[in-house]
């Protein structure tokens, strides 16, 4: 149970590979991974979380290799969070910009395909904010994902 199949450095080389290519992976997928989740979209979270199970702990079912695995994600999570906070270019580089998605009743349907998101999801922001298309100032995608609309003054 506690007696490890691997020495302990493979496990924080396996974690931190795996975590640094999950990274990559869902940060060129785009802001709507991210976001506000459909069952989709949750299901492949679960699904990818799954698939990379083994990989990070190669065979080894001790308590002590889980636990080197979870320290050492949630140690680079950390670490790269600090170092994004205090760097402006690696701060942009993981979480992105805003995108304006439309401006003064008009939306840019380009854009719109590029990132991924439907006019009914624009509708329902449009709803939730309860206004129409026409007295719409600013539709912006924000970083994380969530679409967020300013009524004309």
């Amino acid at each position: 149970m506690f007696e490890l199949n691997l020495p302990w450095w493979e496990f924080v080389l396996r974690g931190a590979i795996v975590y640094l290519v999950l990274l990559a992976i869902v940060r060129i997928s785009g802001k709507r991974t991210i976001g506000q989740f459909t069952p989709f979209d949750l299901l492949v979270v679960v699904l990818l979380s799954e698939a990379v199970g083994g990989s990070m702990v190669g065979g080894d079912e001790s308590v002590l290799g889980g636990l080197i695995v979870a320290v050492t994600l949630l140690s680079l999570n950390v670490a790269i969070s600090y170092t994004a906070s205090r760097n402006q270019r690696l701060e942009e580089m993981l979480e992105g910009c805003e995108v304006l998605l439309g401006r003064n009743g008009r939306l840019f349907e380009d854009v719109m395909k590029r990132h991924r998101i439907g006019k009914n999801e624009i509708d329902r922001v449009l709803h939730a904010n309860d206004m129409s298309l026409d007295e719409m100032e600013l539709l912006i995608l924000e970083t994380d994902g969530s679409i967020n609309a300013t009524k004309k003054k």
